[in-house]
């Protein structure tokens, strides 16, 4: 097992900075697209709560409404070019990640995360790229729309979950030991893919992360937390939010506004290397 390096904060600060510059120009991409998205998650808490990144915050994450998120990822392999910034997703053929959700890879710097160590891609800089779905109005059918959402997250990203009880951890063991070839998994979550995106994200009362792990996917935010965008000052510049940032941050994190106690005020993620320096490639 690699070992895990701490980020002091001037690194951690430099790091932040550098992920602004993946932002900015996704941002740019968007704009000339006409594509809707927001700052998801800890950013958006930042830019309520501190006007930028959350001090000890070392990644940048977006969310983009499904339509918008599926003609992100067509619309980059056709008119993309920049060599620094990449945009991938497991595709079943070429493309492996071990992520459920794209990703915005800038490869001017390197970083490795201690749970991507092992599979072979870019290790740059990382900004991940969630879809927002639609949520089913029927109990029922919102109950099968989690289901294949587990299926769609196991088989794509082919890791057990550990931290969701023993029963969950066994069963996914089995289903994962039960389908060895990578070309059935394939074959497995776009089928699950496809049933659980089937709810319009504009055509119910609410929506849900699907991509964004068992702890997020039962989560149904109102729809009206989505309608419409708003600009908040993120580091100097101004970024999209949901407009419902209140309704969504309370359900997804509670009293938001709160600081955390201070042996939480530290970085989620587990690197096993960081140099800004170097391109990963």
């Amino acid at each position: 097992m690699s070992e895990i390096i701490n980020v002091d904060r001037d690194t951690l600060r430099k790091l932040q900075l550098k992920e602004l510059e993946s932002l900015v120009y996704f941002d740019e991409f968007c704009k000339k697209h006409e594509l809707t998205y927001f700052l998801l998650g800890g950013c958006v808490i930042g830019a309520i709560r501190h006007n930028g990144f959350i001090p000890w915050d070392d990644d940048i994450d977006v969310m983009m409404p499904r339509r918008d998120y599926e003609r992100m990822l067509k619309l980059w392999k056709q008119h993309e070019s920049n060599e620094r910034f990449l945009m991938l997703k497991t595709d079943g053929d070429k493309v492996f990640t071990g992520n459920s959700f794209a990703t915005l890879i800038d490869t001017s710097a390197t970083m490795v995360k201690e749970n991507q160590k092992d599979i072979d891609v870019p290790h740059g800089i990382v900004t991940d790229v969630f879809p927002l779905d639609g949520c089913p109005d029927s109990k029922w059918q919102r109950y099968l729309q989690y289901y294949h959402a587990m299926m769609y997250s196991l088989y794509i990203t082919e890791v057990v979950p550990s931290k969701h009880g023993g029963l969950i951890k066994f069963v996914s063991s089995v289903l994962l030991k039960l389908v060895p070839s990578r070309e059935r998994r394939t074959k497995i979550w776009q089928k699950h893919e496809k049933k659980m995106t089937r709810y319009g994200f504009r055509t119910h009362k609410k929506s849900t992360e699907l991509c964004a792990g068992p702890g997020y996917m039962v989560n149904e935010y109102p729809q009206e937390a989505f309608n419409e965008v708003i600009y908040h000052e993120f580091e100097g510049l101004q970024m999209p939010i949901p407009k419902g940032y209140d309704a969504y941050l309370k359900m997804a994190f509670g009293d938001y506004m709160e600081l955390p106690p201070e042996d939480k005020q530290v970085p989620h993620h587990d690197l096993v290397a960081l140099d800004l320096e170097t391109p990963c490639r």
